[in-house]
Formats: C-alpha cells, sequence, structure tokens
C-alpha cells in the first residue's frame, strides 16, 4: 500500500490522520476479539463450549467474621476484629480503653 501524502489535500490528511488515531485506539480491542475467536475455534474442534472451559469451580467468599468487639455506647455496633478499625473503636481506644474492655 504505497500512499503519496504530498498528493493529498489538507482535507484529507487530516480525515487520515483521524482514521490512524481511531485504528490505534481500536486495535488492542480488535486482537482481543481475534485472539478469542481462535479460542473458541479451538474448544469447538475439541468438543467444548469456550463457556465449559472458562467456567471453573465459583470463587471461594470468606464468610463474615464473628463480632469479637462491641460500642460500650451502643452493644448493638460491634465488630469483628478485621478490616479497618471503626471510629468507635479509635475513640475508645483514645478515651483509655483497651481492645479488651470492648472484647465480647
Amino acid at each position: 500500500m504505497e500512499l503519496n501524502l504530498n498528493t493529498l489535500s489538507l482535507k484529507e490528511l487530516r480525515e487520515l490522520q483521524n482514521q490512524v488515531a481511531k485504528a490505534i485506539s481500536t486495535y488492542e480491542d480488535r486482537r482481543k476479539k481475534e485472539v478469542l475467536a481462535e479460542l473458541e475455534e479451538m474448544a469447538r474442534e475439541r468438543g467444548f463450549t469456550w463457556a465449559e472451559l472458562t467456567s471453573g469451580p465459583p470463587p471461594r467468599r470468606r464468610a463474615p467474621g464473628a463480632a469479637k468487639y462491641a460500642n460500650p455506647a451502643n452493644p448493638a455496633d460491634t465488630w469483628s476484629g478485621r478490616g479497618r478499625k471503626p471510629n468507635w473503636f479509635i475513640a475508645a481506644l483514645a478515651a483509655g480503653k483497651s481492645p479488651e474492655d470492648m472484647a465480647i
């Protein structure tokens, strides 16, 4: 494909520039679709569907942790000790309480 840019008008050059920019921005998506089509064809040749091969066991979900600490001002407000400390826990520690004082 030989294209003489010197013979194109400014309007044609800008249109070409826009087409090139669009082609570059969609390149990765087009490649992914091509590879996915190849993989689906390979699976079909071997007697599988792509969905059968990509559906593995369901992801493991962690059970919610049991409450270990309770808010002294509101015992219904609890914390398992996992993740970010709640504000009431931080405030109680700052007020001089120990984690053992708030343990359930």
